[in-house]
């Protein structure tokens, strides 16, 4: 699985529209020529503006791996992983030391799922959505592609909430709403100019949180009281672990597109940078938003940052940071100011998405789906922070059960059905349906786990049988496991299917 085995691509042969709009198909139409006028000018400038098609293997030559780490320590090492923590103590009612426990495991095994999706960047030069089409087929890979628009429009909401929310904590001048509005601008700008820009601004952005990290606990730690709580229910611990589980496992969609210029590596080096960058900056921020929304009902002006509702993890952050005084308030304004460090990529992610569903989607620029991003998520993000415990366990919960299905999936597709032998991807295929797999066995088998999924759920609007059982929100750990069981009978069975229908034109493993 080194770089030796990396498919030699024809050069630029996937690439309908090279350096401008990428398209499946070179029209001529009038509206296309503007774009692609308008894509050299911002060319020129330095923004992106190469859409989804592979990157050939002669142009994957940035060899600062390393990037890969900063990039998603910047991306995690945040305020959201610590909202995702507090819910423990805050909305499922465990106790700090429980919390604290299944965090640390979840995350320790949780952090491998994206860690080694981002090995297919460097190794293939393909987006996530675009990777998808080797295992789910062309039409099939329009089911991911368009769960995942919405999920990363869930992601957009969540942190602009919570980043809008901590630079309200700040002042009086100042309310959710205007937060929100200016992380959703700051974040635009940022994806706007895409891939070496966001490169460049992860690699510093993880700093300043870092400071912030730091003032918390020497503000905060010697206020913290561990207070009695009844013994965890098996529900509970399940629910908040699947929270963990999904909050983790959901990068798996996008990890891909952030390696995808970077040159070809031996897949365990790649996989280490990524999998360091994750941990190292999800456990802390789940386990310091666990231990301070466990301690606030013991601390008055906690209590009174987190809201009468307990939803407003911004201002409980600001609390916290304000027995700093002054600087303790600055760092709160930088804080909230590093959340495009999430905001920006999850932009970018949503672009390339939905330039995969459909060949016609394709041919609108990445940069124009960053600005509609922000038009769609700032109205949503302002009625969503009303409710936001409410609003991030309905997010991240129905991310999580569609994405541990979709990760099974290729996982199971890469492992067993190629034998993690990188040479048997053709990625030049990339639009090309008859030398991609049917995709019917990602299909059913995708529609088998949900099967599963659905009783195994146990939300606001719905529970169902399983989970009523009292086993708790269970839903992605039976999506993961019954699409990784059913996918390797069907795949076969595809396969076999394909070689009567003459579907392949060629051998490909």
């Amino acid at each position: 699985m080194d770089a030796h085995d990396i498919e030699k691509v024809p050069p630029r042969e996937a690439d309908a529209n090279e350096e401008d709009v990428d398209s499946l198909s070179a029209g001529s139409q009038p509206q296309q020529s503007r774009f692609q006028r308008f894509s050299q000018l911002l060319r020129r400038w330095g923004v992106e503006t190469h859409g989804i098609a592979p990157i050939p293997l002669e142009d994957r030559t940035d060899k600062r791996l390393y990037q890969m780490f900063f990039a998603w320590l910047s991306v995690n090492l945040n305020v959201l992983p610590m909202s995702t923590g507090s819910a423990g103590p805050a909305f499922f009612s465990l106790g700090l030391k429980d919390s604290l426990i299944i965090i640390l495991f979840v995350d320790l095994v949780t952090c491998a799922v994206p860690a080694f999706f981002g090995v297919f960047g460097p190794k293939l030069g393909t987006r996530a959505m675009v990777q998808a089409r080797f295992s789910w087929g062309l039409y099939g890979a329009m089911i991911p592609s368009l769960l995942n628009v919405f999920s990363l429009m869930g992601f957009l909401i969540l942190n602009t909430i919570v980043g809008g929310q901590t630079l309200a904590s700040v002042s009086t001048h100042l309310n959710d709403t205007v937060g929100i509005v200016i992380i959703a601008v700051i974040s635009l700008v940022v994806s706007f100019m895409g891939y070496r820009i966001l490169h460049l601004y992860e690699s510093f952005a993880w700093f300043p949180n870092f400071v912030a990290f730091i003032t918390m606990l020497g503000a905060g730690a010697k206020h913290v009281v561990n207070l009695p709580t009844p013994p965890p229910t098996p529900s509970a611990v399940l629910s908040f672990a699947s929270i963990v589980f999904s909050s983790v496992l959901s990068w798996c969609t996008m990890t891909p597109d952030y390696g995808v210029y970077h040159a070809p590596a031996p897949s365990w080096r790649i996989f280490i940078y990524v999998y360091l960058g994750f941990f190292i900056a999800t456990l802390p921020g789940h386990m310091l938003g666990a231990v301070f929304a466990a301690g606030a009902p013991a601390v008055p002006a906690w209590q009174a940052g987190l809201g009468d509702n307990g939803s407003n993890i911004g201002g409980l952050i600001g609390s916290v940071l304000g027995m700093a005084g002054g600087f303790g308030k600055f760092m709160t304004v930088v804080i909230a100011l590093t959340i495009p460090s999430a905001v920006a990529p999850t932009m970018y992610s949503f672009g390339t998405s939905f330039m995969a569903v459909t060949p016609f989607l394709a041919k609108i620029p990445r940069y124009v789906y960053a600005v509609i991003s922000t038009a769609i998520l700032i109205p949503i993000a302002i009625v969503g922070a009303v409710k936001f415990y409410n609003t991030l366990i309905d997010i991240l919960s129905i991310i999580g059960y569609w994405s541990s299905s979709f990760a099974a999936i290729v996982l199971v597709e890469h492992a067993v059905i190629r034998r993690g032998r990188w040479a048997t991807y053709a990625t030049a295929d990339w639009a090309t349906a008859r030398r991609l797999p049917l995709g019917l066995a990602a299909v059913l088998a995708f529609c088998g786990s949900i099967a599963l999924i659905v009783p195994s759920m146990d939300q606001v609007w719905y529970a169902g049988p399983i989970a009523k059982s009292g086993t708790g929100d269970i839903a992605m750990f039976t999506g993961f496991a019954s699409a990784a069981l059913l996918y390797v009978p069907l795949r076969l069975l595809e396969r076999w299917w394909e070689g009567r229908l003459g579907w392949l034109e060629r051998e490909a493993y």
